[in-house]
Order: structure tokens, then sequence, then C-alpha cells
């Protein structure tokens, strides 16, 4: 059996060698797991676990691809049936990996209020994690190549953007944590014309690994660095939206605001990065999580309006079961996305669960709604007749048997008849919710959930025998769908951090219309300007920076060498990239008998063709990742040590009380007052003790 293990082992490293004799490189492990090494809280603890996954999950990927490359070299039967073998184990270490990570997408509960103990837990987006990206030698580089200068003056420039990067991997969960990625994605604004050109590749890797499968996508193009950069920010958003205290108003705003941000973030990168060639940030998958992120802000929103409580009388009870049915439609929309292939197959199977427990849950509380209004309120002389019929024909799409609102609301009979119909519907929702609740292991742990599904039963329930007759015998019908209405609809919000105001870090290579690296320039050339007959020879046009014209071409500046068209970037020891006409001519007004240096560059002509662009594919999981991942190897570099900012805490909202009067229904939830009332779990304190991860 021993030997057995040491040939399989022996076996295995053979596979790895054989992957990078083919040009798959990987690396195993990363020094840094993209996450605050300081910060135990529960969401830093989940993205560790997250980041060490991914980097086993690319292990696995490398040996298979070793495994599957063997297999198409040799012919060798009894070596094929070994690889076979290898590989078979291979796929199955995968798939394990793979359901942990669906594991980590599942554990809602670690990203919740730690003070909430009666509202549905929420669902939001863990953060893509990321690889090191070393930009010093590649920009050095190119500074010194495209642009003449001494790349070696912009170090500190190189080490203030790698420093932002790195900020961004472990972002605080408030809005300085969107700020900071919304800083760092403007400034890739700045940093792709100024460095990457249409017509070359400048050395620079962008590993970022799905939020979903944990496969890694590895480009030189920028656009998957900005991609991933919004996904995050969408992400951070849920989260905040998620870590709300939904039990007063504030927090609610704030949870409806980051949700409807995040659905905004989602949609502007859907619309802007369309070739992203990685799953999460697929079309499909992002129309998905747009769906679902408006969706609970449509919750939220529903538990604005019933915080309060809810009056128990007529209109407000029809009012409030409309405003039920919608959450279930949209949530109801959710499910159906999540369904359609091939997103089934990546989302995790608690957030469908979720989003059809929550569809028959609301639906569920419209249909008690409805049979509240119906038994417990009757038409008296006093009504208003004709608002009430107005109400309730709004109610439905068709009256019930072809009824007549005013007939239902004036037969007392037919009141109760519709509403024990109303009633059942609401206990059969409930019951399905609860089905669906014990069929996901990561639902059953969320004891809050279990007991607001069992406290709205068994209030339908009792409801129920409260209204049914001994002696009564009949065929109950089957009650109408409830039409959705609300009053305020959760929309897409493109928050103004996407686009907020940041300095260019590299401003000092001058003005980016015009210093750019689709630009191709000659090297400086110094000229010796001398005036003759206080005549420079030449005038200057344009605005940062100026530009040659009207050149006399006897004059000595252009016996030197001057041209025109000619940019000039500096007089003497003074820099003039950034100053315009009446700026430049200053510093030349002095000029003596002896004269004064000037630098000035010329553009050259760019005939390059344009490289074509890659276009990306979502059939599979195979054809998600690229296999440039496989061959980065970076474990000879050794990046300096780099400062932390302090990043600023997380700000808890209290936990107010609120009293309900007799006269007011309430919400089914966990400290619901009746029959089945008993004691509400809580969530661990350690999960609040800091605003990073």
């Amino acid at each position: 059996m021993f030997a057995r293990i040491i040939a399989l082992l022996s076996f295995a490293e053979q596979l790895l060698c054989f992957g990078e004799n083919c040009g798959y490189y990987g690396e195993l492990f990363e020094r840094n797991c993209g996450c605050n090494p300081f910060a135990q809280t529960g969401r830093s603890k989940l993205q560790n676990k997250r980041a060490r996954l991914n980097q086993q999950i690319i292990k696995q990927m490398r040996m298979r691809a070793g495994a599957e490359n063997l297999l198409k070299a040799t012919s060798n039967n009894k070596v094929r049936e070994q690889v076979v073998l290898e590989l078979s184990y291979v796929n199955s270490d995968l798939q394990l990996l793979m359901e942990q990570l669906e594991g980590l997408n599942s554990s809602v509960d670690v990203y919740q209020n730690v003070q909430e103990t009666s509202s549905i837990p929420l669902i939001p987006l863990g953060l893509k994690e990321t690889k090191d990206v070393d930009f010093s030698v590649a920009l050095k580089d190119f500074i010194l190549e495209h642009y003449s200068e001494d790349g070696s003056n912009f170090q500190v420039e190189i080490d203030d953007l790698m420093d932002l990067r790195q900020a961004c991997r472990t972002p605080s969960r408030n809005p300085s944590g969107v700020d900071l990625l919304a800083s760092y994605f403007s400034q890739l604004s700045f940093l792709e014309p100024r460095f990457f050109s249409p017509t070359r590749q400048i050395g620079i890797f962008f590993t970022w690994y799905d939020s979903f499968t944990g496969v890694p996508v590895c480009q030189q193009n920028i656009s998957l660095e900005k991609a991933s950069i919004l996904f995050n920010m969408a992400a951070l958003c849920s989260q905040i939206g998620t870590r709300a205290d939904r039990q007063t108003q504030a927090g609610l705003e704030d949870a409806i605001a980051a949700f409807q941000k995040s659905a905004g973030v989602l949609h502007y990168l859907k619309e802007t990065f369309t070739h992203t060639p990685s799953y999460d940030m697929s079309p499909a998958m992002l129309s998905m999580l747009i769906r679902l992120m408006v969706a609970q802000a449509q919750e939220c929103m529903f538990e604005q309006i019933t915080l309060p409580g809810i009056r128990n009388e007529f209109f407000s009870l029809l009012k409030i079961a409309q405003e039920a049915a919608k959450v279930g439609e949209t949530y109801s929309e959710v499910h159906q996305s999540m369904i359609q292939t091939p997103i089934k197959n990546n989302v995790p199977f608690f957030w469908t669960t979720m989003s059809e427990l929550k569809t028959n849950h609301y639906n569920s509380l419209a249909h008690y709604f409805v049979s509240t209004a119906l038994l417990d309120h009757h038409l008296t002389p006093s009504d208003d007749e004709d608002k009430q019929e107005k109400a309730l024909s709004q109610l439905y799409d068709t009256m019930p048997e072809g009824r007549s609102p005013l007939d239902i609301l004036k037969d007392k009979e037919e009141r109760r008849r519709i509403g024990k119909a109303h009633l059942q519907r609401s206990i059969m929702g409930h019951e399905e919710a609860i089905r669906t609740h014990s069929r996901c292991r990561h639902l059953q742990k969320l004891d809050i959930l279990s007991d607001i599904l069992q406290a709205g039963l068994k209030r339908a329930l009792t409801k129920f025998e409260q209204n049914d007759k001994e002696d009564e015998f009949t065929d109950y019908m089957l009650a109408p769908d409830i039409i959705s209405k609300t009053e305020k609809k959760a929309e897409m919000e493109i928050p103004a951090a996407t686009k907020v105001k940041v300095k260019d870090l590299f401003q000092r290579l001058g003005p980016l219309s015009v210093f750019s690296a689709k630009q191709r320039w000659s090297a400086p050339r110094t000229i010796r300007l001398r005036l003759q007959d206080r005549d420079l020879g030449f005038t200057l046009k344009g605005d940062a920076p100026v530009q040659i014209q009207s050149l006399d071409p006897l004059c000595p500046a252009a016996v030197s060498g001057l041209k025109e068209g000619d940019y000039l970037v500096a007089v003497g020891d003074t820099e003039c990239k950034w100053l315009g006409v009446s700026d430049v001519m200053k510093l030349l007004k002095d000029v003596d008998e002896e004269g004064v240096n000037i630098r000035v560059v010329s553009m050259l002509d760019s005939s390059s063709q344009p490289m074509p662009t890659k276009s990306a594919t979502y059939g599979g999981l195979p054809k998600t990742y690229s296999m440039i991942c496989l061959a980065h190897d970076e474990d000879d570099k050794n990046p300096k040590s780099r400062k932390v900012a302090k990043k600023p805490s997380f700000l808890s909202w209290g936990l107010k009380n609120k009293q309900k009067s007799s006269s007011t229904l309430s919400l089914p939830n966990a400290d619901y007052n009746g029959p089945w009332n008993r004691p509400c779990p809580t969530y661990p304190n350690s999960y609040n003790e800091s605003a990073l991860y």
C-alpha cells in the first residue's frame, strides 16, 4: 500500500512536470492571499478561504492539463490507463473544490447585521480575488522607450499605483471602501491610454479568479482589470446593503441605496465591458445578478413600509398585499433567470432555493393580507362603497367566478368564502417555502429564516381555524392571483463613484491628449535658441504643450534642427509640457545674446495596424479560463514590502426597539408573540470586530 502511495505521488509529479514542459507553468500558492492577514472577522476568514481555494483549483487544473497532454502524446496503453485513472482523481478533487467554493458563496450569515433577529437574510456577492501585479519594470521600460524619459524618476508614482491596487484587495465594508475602488478604477482610465497601446503589449499580466467557479483568467488587456474592479464595487455595495440594520428606517434607506447602486454598477459593467472572458461577468450572469440586487432592494422597500406596523384596515391591507406580491414577482423573475442554462450550472444551489423560497413566502403574505381584509372587515353604511369597489377591482385581473366587486363586498358569505380561499393559498405557499428550506443544507443553518417561515405558516393556520365552521362542507374555490403593485419601485442607480475625479499619477509625462501610448515620438532634441534682431524665427501655437509654427528655414533654430510642428517640452531647466503660449513666451522673452537651450520632440507617423480583438466564450467551464494563467509563474519574484494605509472602521447601527399597537399587524418574524414563540438565535459577536473583511 505504501509503495502504491509513493508511486501515485511520483506519477503526479510527472504530470506536473509534463504540463510544465508543454508550456503550462503555474504557481501552487501565493504569498499574498488577497485579504488583510490581521483582520479576523467572519468576512475576512471567508475571503482567506476563497483565496486558498483558488490556488488549489489552479493546481488541480495544472495537473489536469498535464494529464490531458500526456494522453495526447503517448501511445503506450499501460501509461494511458494510469493517466486516465489519475485524471479521474484530479477531476474528482476539482469537483470537491468547486463545491467548497459554492459553500463560501452560500455563507450569507457572516455578512448579515450581527444584531438582526427578525429579518430574512439577504444575499451578498463575494469579492473577486486577484494576484499581485508588478508594474515597476514594465512601466519604467515603457517610459524610457516610448517617452524617452528615465523611468526611475517615476518610482514614487509607480509605488503609489501598486499601493493603491494592493489596498483595493481589502476594501473596508463602507462607502470609503467603495470610494477606494472607484479611485483605482478612475486611475486605470488614465493608465490605459498612457501605457497600453492598441498595437503592442507591455508585458503586464492581470489575473483574476471567477467568483463562482474559482477558475482563473489571465490577460494583458487592462479591460479585465477595470471590469473586475467594477464587479468588486458592486459586490462591496451588496455587502454594505446586507450589513445594514433593517430594523430602523435609516438602516433600510442605506440598504435600499446600496442594492440599487450595486445593480447600477453591474449594469454599467454589462454595457461597457462585453468581452470579459470570466463567466461571472458574462452578460447572462450579470443580467441575473442585476435582477437579484433589484429584488433585494424591493424587499427592503417592502420592509420599510411595514416597519411602523400594518394598519388593520381594509385599504391598508390591500395595499400591503400588492406590495408583497410585487416582491414575490421580482424574486420569481430572479429564480427563472437562475434556473436557465448555463447559469444554473454555476450559481450556488443556495441562491436558487433562496429565490424560490422568497417567491413563495411573499406571495403567501400577499394572500394572507387579502384574506384578512375580506374576513375581518365588512361593508358598513359609513364606508365608501365606490372606493372599496375600485380597490377590490384593481386587486385581480379577473374577479372570482365572474362576480362583481360590489357583490362580493356586500355578500358576507362570499367575502368569507373568498377570504378562506386566499388563506388556503397562503398556507400552501408557506408550506412550499418550508419544504424548499428543508432541501438546502445551507438554508437549514439559518435558524432565523426557519422561525420566520414557521411563524407565517402558524399565523395563517390560526386564521383559518378561526374562520372554519365545524358543520361547513364545501368545495373551496381557488383564489385568483393578486396583481402586484408598488408605490416605490426599485431602480438601478449608477453611483457617481464610478466617475470619481482623481489626479493622474503620471501627469508629469504631459497632457494625456498628446502624450499617450497610441502616439509615437522621436527622442527629445536640444536646440540652442538665439535671438536674431529680437526675432526667434518662429511663432507658437496650441495649448499645453505648444507647437512650433511659421518657422523661418534660415533662422539659427531651424539650422540647428528645429522643425515646424515640433512640440516644445522644456525651456532651459523648466518643463513646459503643461504650459500654454503665454507662459512659454514669458520664459523666452528674457533670452539674452548667449541664448537658451530648448528641448523639442516630434510626433512620428503611426502606421502599425492594431492587434485583433480577442473574443470570449461563455459556453462551459473549460472555456472560461485562459491557459496563460497556468503558465504565469512568479515564484522567483520578491516584491518589496509596502506600507498599508489604515482603513476606516465600520460604523455599526444600533438596533432600536419598536412598539406596535394592538390595532396593527406585523410581518411574521422570529420574535412573533404567539403559541409558536421561541428564543431567537443571534449571530456570533466575533463577526463585528472590524470593517475589514
